[in-house]
């Protein structure tokens, strides 16, 4: 049966996997994901799960067991964060071009150096061409949900691609927080069997994994994978109205928060989401039109739902939690991109917030508001890009 339990992020996560029982997990772990991996050596100690852990020397090598693992046709997760991630940066290409579909959490943490072990996206943002599928999570209920997904959207057959579901760290890995898990078997089920392709251990059948690929195959399957990709919109989707439907609980691509009628309106990822909503909540009590646009899905990026999404409002500010040095912030590229093709484009600016944790409270969120009705009232923005409370500025 499902049971409603106080229970941190990550291990909400542990108990994702739990119950999607892989085969194979390959780790080093990294704060402030290590609980992540702690909590499932406890269930593989305990007999709960028919995993092999395999604790690796590095990152690098943890994902390489992981896609090891996967090409003879097991179900792989791992889990990690920042540097550590960055560590196994040359085994992300390979997992996603070898088309395995490995599974991730990613706890977010800021890059180093100056060390900061606290959440900003620059990790997953860093790996946002590395050709994993990317799912973000508002709170410990969309993380887990998400994972119970992961696992039918990466290996449907018409995707066969990594997927990597992220979440705050600390302000969601750490903290506790009262949600549900479901029931082991209803989760089994709808997780299912994986269905190995090509698997090196089918010797009746002999493949190459990896092999050398020059100009003249190198760009085709390229194109394969990017196709892949384009086809796991529609897949993702699908998924979701499916849990929606066994469990519940229903996620679309984004969510549309008081979006109708907005005129002002929010563009966020991740746990900021959940202040901003009360934020909306209380300025539409004083009447004023405004809304929030949570990303869930970041890869594939759905520009054209995005762009019907914000059709009609008047002000677009995209929140950014990373940086891409000399460029404005990735998030505010991807919708950009989206809204450039609309007739009546809204106004549009960038605004960085929380790299290395620095905290963003009510009232900031709230001056971000009291930001584009400035700007809105003026006609026009006059900082396209800034950061927020941040010293100097």
């Amino acid at each position: 049966m499902p049971k409603n339990v106080a229970i941190t992020g990550n291990g909400a996560m542990a108990e994702a996997m739990r119950q999607i029982n892989p085969d194979v997990v390959a780790a080093f772990p990294i704060t402030p994901s290590t609980q992540v991996i702690e909590d499932f050596a406890k269930f593989v100690n305990d007999g709960k799960v028919d995993t092999e852990l395999i604790t690796v020397e590095s990152e690098h090598s943890a994902m390489s067991a992981c896609i090891g693992a996967s090409a003879a046709g097991g179900r792989v997760m791992t889990a990690t964060s920042s540097n550590g991630m960055a560590l196994m940066w040359e085994m992300l290409y390979i997992a996603a071009s070898m088309r395995q579909p490995v599974l991730m959490t990613l706890v977010n943490r800021a890059m180093s150096a100056p060390i900061n072990i606290h959440c900003d996206h620059g990790d997953s943002m860093g790996a946002r061409d590395a050709g994993w599928i990317q799912i973000y999570a508002e709170n410990h209920q969309e993380a887990y949900d998400n994972m119970i997904m992961a696992p039918v959207i990466g290996e449907n057959m018409d995707v066969r691609l990594p997927v990597m579901v992220c979440m705050d760290g600390f302000l969601i890995s750490h903290s506790v927080e009262t949600m549900q898990i479901e029931d082991d078997q209803q989760v089994s089920e709808f997780v299912g069997e994986k269905v190995p392709l090509n698997s090196l251990f089918d010797t009746d059948k002999p493949v190459s994994w990896g092999a050398l690929d020059l100009q003249d195959y190198y760009i085709e399957h390229r194109r394969g994978q990017l196709e892949a990709m384009y086809k796991a919109k529609s897949v993702i989707e699908d998924v979701s109205k499916r849990f929606a439907e066994q469990f519940g609980r229903k996620y679309d691509l984004f969510e549309s928060y008081r979006l109708e009628d907005a005129e002002r309106v929010i563009v966020a990822i991740n746990s900021v989401a959940g202040e901003l909503k009360e934020v909306v909540d209380e300025l539409r009590e004083q009447g004023e039109k405004v809304g929030l646009l949570k990303i869930r899905v970041f890869r594939p990026f759905p520009y054209e739902d995005i762009s019907k999404a914000l059709e009609g409002c008047k002000i677009v500010t995209v929140m950014d939690r990373s940086t891409s040095m000399g460029a404005y912030g990735p998030l505010f590229g991807e919708i950009s991109n989206a809204l450039y093709n609309l007739e009546d484009r809204p106004l549009l600016y960038n605004r960085t917030y929380g790299l290395g944790g620095r905290e963003m409270l009510l009232d900031d969120l709230k001056d971000v508001f009291q930001e584009s009705k400035d700007y809105l009232n003026n006609g026009k923005v006059e900082k396209i890009f800034d950061f927020l409370k941040v010293r100097g500025a």
